[in-house]
């Protein structure tokens, strides 16, 4: 990807409670081919000890400061600031003997015993005050290389200028160097590659596809490696569902400089994307991880609050507007004015939306005026291909609004949004009337690229048939809520309440009103698909138990005991047994070794067998007002 360039080694997120920024790796390198960093052998080994020392950099710099020009009586030392180790020590509880503490424990504690002087030393000249603020290159030998410290600088020529200075130095002195600090200034004319930790995956963020083959040999060649550094992009849980990593798969539309941008240039293809997005669900849960729903990371914009979709209907009208007043000039800014407020979770978030326009183009400062708009409701699939394919779709969908704008009028769900397209067989109907939009607009699109992905998100429990009836279970959607705050060691929490799932019962074969289906002795509020003989519905039931919950006091539904109820003869003809884990009761102490592993587990929770036996009559249906097309044992 990055033939002579520049790798930088710099700060990454800073989570709570952690004590130090993570690390963040950037590869940045030219567009025109020339090289940032020539020699790859001065660049330092990350797991190298070198056995730099203060002479080192102290060489270092001066070879630095001759090949820059610079006066060498602007080399100061820098020294640590021991009052401020011994003003923590101060703040210690009055039981705490700072002498016995655990020194490989405390970062803190670690740094002040390799700087014990005297507390009453007075600053020498050239050390640090608090009323000046410098800019400076610094080099520092830590863990046994010398780091680099790049300082700020205006524009992108100076900070090449630097890092050559900084290799021709370190070829002079055949002496590794790690660079650190500010990154090159934000210019059109770098690409960059990030690696970075996430909480559970490694975050990668590619440099942008001009084309379709770079696209596809650069999303190739990322798993490729990935998996070559037992890096995974799947992982299977305790009782062996399969699930994606966690990891987003997001996708960013823009151009390389912000001018170019296709949304700054065509304001009305954001608006055709939302509008889309909004009447179609498939979209927003087909290609989404586990957490979805009002407090996920990418909330639908009908989720975030009950006026949202009014609001929004007034800024389409609004945009309608300003393009009737320039159509070849509306401002770029205009889109960011109009939906910044809208696109948000329920907190007021921008990031955390389904389209986050925190990047597009907002006037508070440069670095939110990038002309992207970043899609977050994808994620990482377990195969480039599948990967390929949600971008493929989305470039047909784009290709299709740039020619034909979308203006259709929002639906209100209501509550169907979390009722109805929770289900895999209606988010299978609504999906493939995207794809036959596709069509209709010119692009040959198959509805069979994307059964890996149904397959993967609505895996298939399974199936028993009996008196001609065939009865299918598959997993649905459940979306995760944020419970409220709660006291914690080091500070306040929320939990998210995970204890609920959902699966989908889908019957064909029905004959009139003979037959119906039970769970644990309640009946299935089946719904008509407009097949003839075939219904589905879905069943809402607490796998778990936590002492955090929504109604906590409920206990357990499982086992899911299904039987296929002859209402003529009072009792069932046959049925199955879903257990959510181990059915005699074993807690696994690992995570399966593969997919084999995985399989058995799953195969091993689910039985053709374990009806219930004798005449029984179940209570009458009463369907939910809010969610008809879902049973919750809850309530019964």
């Amino acid at each position: 990807f990055a033939p002579g360039s520049l790798v930088h080694y710099g700060q990454g997120k800073w989570y709570p409670g952690e004590s130090l920024p993570r690390w963040a790796f950037g590869c940045y390198w030219r567009k025109d081919g020339l090289p940032i960093w020539q020699k790859d052998e001065f660049i330092a080994d990350e797991a190298a000890n070198y056995q730099h020392t203060n002479e080192h950099s102290a060489k270092f710099i001066a070879a630095l400061s001759t090949r820059l020009g610079a006066d060498p009586k602007w080399v100061i030392p820098g020294f640590e600031d021991p009052f401020y180790h011994v003003w923590k020590e101060r703040r210690l509880p009055l039981n705490v003997d700072a002498q016995k503490a655990d020194l490989k424990k405390d970062e803190e504690d670690a740094k002040k015993e390799a700087l014990r002087e005297d507390p009453t030393r007075l600053p020498q000249p050239g050390e640090s005050a608090s009323w000046i603020v410098r800019t400076a290159l610094c080099i520092e030998p830590r863990g046994g290389k010398l780091h680099v410290f790049m300082p700020p600088v205006a524009t992108l020529e100076d900070y090449l200028e630097l890092v050559a200075a900084v290799e021709d130095t370190a070829a002079q002195l055949q002496t590794p160097v790690a660079i650190e600090g500010y990154t090159p200034p934000r210019d059109s004319r770098l690409n960059v590659l990030k690696v970075t930790p996430d909480p559970g995956v490694i975050e990668v963020n590619l440099h942008p596809s001009k084309s379709w083959d770079e696209l596809v040999d650069r999303t190739t060649v990322l798993y490729e490696e990935a998996r070559q550094t037992r890096l995974g992009t799947e992982k299977f849980m305790v009782d062996g569902r399969h699930t994606g990593t966690g990891g987003g798969n997001h996708i960013l539309i823009g151009a390389e400089t912000p001018i170019d941008s296709p949304v700054l240039r065509r304001p009305d293809l954001l608006r055709s994307l939302i509008a889309y997005w909004q009447n179609h669900p498939s979209l927003s849960w087909l290609f989404s991880g586990l957490f979805v729903g009002p407090t996920s990371q990418a909330p639908r914009v009908d989720e975030a609050r009950n006026d949202s979709l009014y609001e929004l209907e007034i800024a389409f009208k609004e945009l309608d507007r300003q393009h009737g007043l320039a159509p070849n000039a509306v401002p770029p800014w205009i889109a960011d004015r109009l939906f910044r407020n809208l696109l948000i979770d329920s907190s007021g978030n921008t990031h955390r939306a389904e389209f986050s326009i925190d990047k597009l183009y907002s006037p508070d400062g440069c670095a939110g005026r990038l002309g992207l708009v970043e899609m977050r409701a994808f994620e990482m699939p377990p195969h480039s291909r599948m990967s390929l394919a949600q971008h493929l779709l989305l470039r047909g969908l784009v290709a299709k609004f740039w020619q034909h704008p979308y203006t259709n009028d929002l639906v209100r769900w209501g509550t169907d949004i979390h009722d109805r397209w929770m289900l895999p067989h209606f988010c299978e109907t609504d999906f493939k009337d995207v794809i036959h939009d596709l069509r209709d607009a010119g692009f040959p699109f198959e509805f069979d690229w994307f059964t890996p992905h149904f397959e993967f998100r609505f895996p298939r429990i399974g199936d028993f048939a009996q008196r001609d009836v065939q009865v299918e279970l598959r997993t649905a959607l459940e979306p995760w809520h944020v419970l409220g705050e709660e006291g914690a060691a080091g500070g306040t929490v929320r939990y998210v309440d995970s204890s609920l799932e959902r699966l989908q019962v889908k019957a064909r074969g029905l004959v009139g009103e003979r037959f119906a289906l039970t769970v644990n002795g309640q009946r299935v509020p089946l719904h008509p698909t407009g097949a003839k003989g075939e219904a589905v519905a879905g069943v809402r039931y607490r796998a778990w138990q936590p002492p955090n919950c929504l109604q906590p006091t409920i206990p357990s539904h499982a086992p899911l005991v299904f039987d296929l109820y002859d209402t003529w003869n009072k009792r069932s003809l046959g049925g199955c047994q879903y257990h959510v884990t181990h059915p005699g009761g074993r807690s696994y102490d690992t995570f399966p070794v593969n997919s084999y592993e995985a399989e058995a587990r799953r195969l091993g929770r689910f039985f053709t067998h374990g009806a219930t036996q004798g005449k029984f009559t179940p209570p009458p249906l009463t369907e939910s007002v809010d969610f008809p097309f879902t049973l919750d044992l809850r309530a019964t």
